[in-house]
């Protein structure tokens, strides 16, 4: 058995609101153990609803909709349920009860309109809304096939769902197992290269593996299907293991874990600190540093140097090496990353100086090359190039440069030469 989420609304087509009910409804089948492997998104026409709705009755054996239950003439999918399988609909006393209490309790009129949120399809029981206007159904039309309809409204979706849907999925025998998954996070490397090193784990049946990628970090998520969390995560743990060891350093974390926040720790654990000195980014470095609670441990501040002026006074780059070189060069970084090092007194020192575009690139330095530049403990100075790309766009050339930053100094607190 498997189910199949369909979301109703032109605004979700438009790109008005954001479709986080299948999110929502994607991680509860999981945790029910559930197959689900399609979802629609379609507009508030009723002729194209039917289309989705012959091929998924046909394809899956529990339909979950939402969207479209309101009391406006848009509202159709109520309607459309009933028409696709040729069934009457009917006015339920009961819903139009609940309706009128909850206007009068709200000191609101009840319109006309509002009577069609009581009608259902015949034979269908009612999925209560306890905190709004429309109920959604759970609905039989034929044998082994389940419909259930959900209002669009996220608040009022994640009530239901939580109070009826889950009790009545699991009284059917769903929920005796679930589907766990632990992600394993990667930067430094591309996701087809990835996928090459890793491929004979995306052909198995229970865990599986499976790719993808999101703003440069390539991740892996490791899927498996048991009892319970812990039977899975026994599952999945050899499979976690031989892929971290396959990836060797470009390998950072799992799960919720950010490169700031791997850093961060790793900081903590050896008792050191770290200060920035950011041109290009403006302080993109600091940002993703201090968005970890308890990072005043560790990180002491910054310096955003992106007038010459600033680099020269504050940092001590030397006036010399910025009119031979250029503010963006390999020099002015290092200079910029001992400087403040030095000016914070701080165990480590980490400098961004690029160009991020979309104006302002050469033949000679063209937009998105990046120097990073690292002071460590003892005094050295490292500085990594990066040629991020003249297609990208602004912001994306700042991302990369402050995770490539990042990225960096994590390989040197974890000991990596690479």
């Amino acid at each position: 058995m498997s189910a199949e989420i369909i979301c109703v609304g032109t605004e979700i087509l438009l790109g008005d609101i954001l479709n986080s009910n299948s999110q929502f409804l994607a991680r509860e089948l999981a945790d029910l153990g559930i197959p689900h492997y399609y979802q629609t998104v379609v507009g508030d026409n009723p002729t194209r609803l039917k289309q989705i709705l012959a091929i998924a009755s046909d394809r899956s054996e529990i339909i979950i909709l939402t969207g479209g239950l309101g009391p406006t003439p848009d509202d159709l999918t109520t309607e459309t349920l009933a028409d696709f399988f040729g069934v009457p609909m009917e006015e339920n006393l009961d819903v139009l009860e609940d309706i009128t209490r909850k206007f009068a309790e709200r000191g609101r009129q009840m319109t006309p309109s509002n009577h069609k949120q009581a009608l259902i399809p015949k034979g269908a029981a009612i999925l209560p809304n306890p905190s709004g206007t429309a109920p959604g159904i759970i609905w039989h039309p034929r044998a082994g096939l389940t419909i259930m309809t959900f209002p669009g409204v996220p608040s009022e979706m994640h009530l239901m769902w939580e109070e009826t849907a889950v009790p009545y999925l699991k009284s059917l025998g769903w929920g005796k197992q679930i589907i766990y998954s632990h992600t394993l996070r990667f930067w430094g490397i591309g996701e087809s290269a990835l996928a090459e090193k890793v491929a004979p784990f995306f052909h198995l049946a229970n865990p599986t593996v499976a790719p993808y990628a999101s703003k440069g970090e390539v991740r892996l998520r490791v899927s498996a299907r048991a009892p319970s969390q812990a039977e899975a995560q026994q599952l999945i743990q050899p499979v976690v293991e031989q892929l971290i060891q396959i990836a060797g350093t470009d390998y950072f974390g799992a799960n919720t874990d950010t490169l700031s926040s791997v850093v961060g720790q790793l900081l903590k654990d050896a008792n050191q600190t770290i200060s920035v000195a950011e041109s290009c980014t403006g302080g993109g470095i600091s940002s993703m540093l201090t968005n970890i609670p308890g990072s005043s441990d560790y990180f002491l501040g910054g310096v955003i140097s992106y007038h010459d002026s600033v680099k020269t006074s504050l940092l001590g780059v030397k006036a010399s090496l910025l009119e031979k070189w250029g503010a963006v060069s390999k020099p002015v970084a290092k200079q910029m990353a001992g400087g403040v090092r030095s000016l914070l007194g701080t165990s480590w020192g980490l400098s961004i100086t690029g160009i991020a575009g979309p104006g302002g690139g050469t033949e000679a330095k063209p937009v998105g090359l990046v120097y990073i530049g690292l002071a460590k403990p003892d005094g050295k100075v490292e500085c990594f190039k990066y040629q991020l790309g003249k297609d990208r766009s602004r912001d994306a050339i700042r991302h990369a440069s402050v995770c490539n930053a990042l990225d960096r100094l994590r390989r040197r607190l974890e000991g990596s030469r690479e």
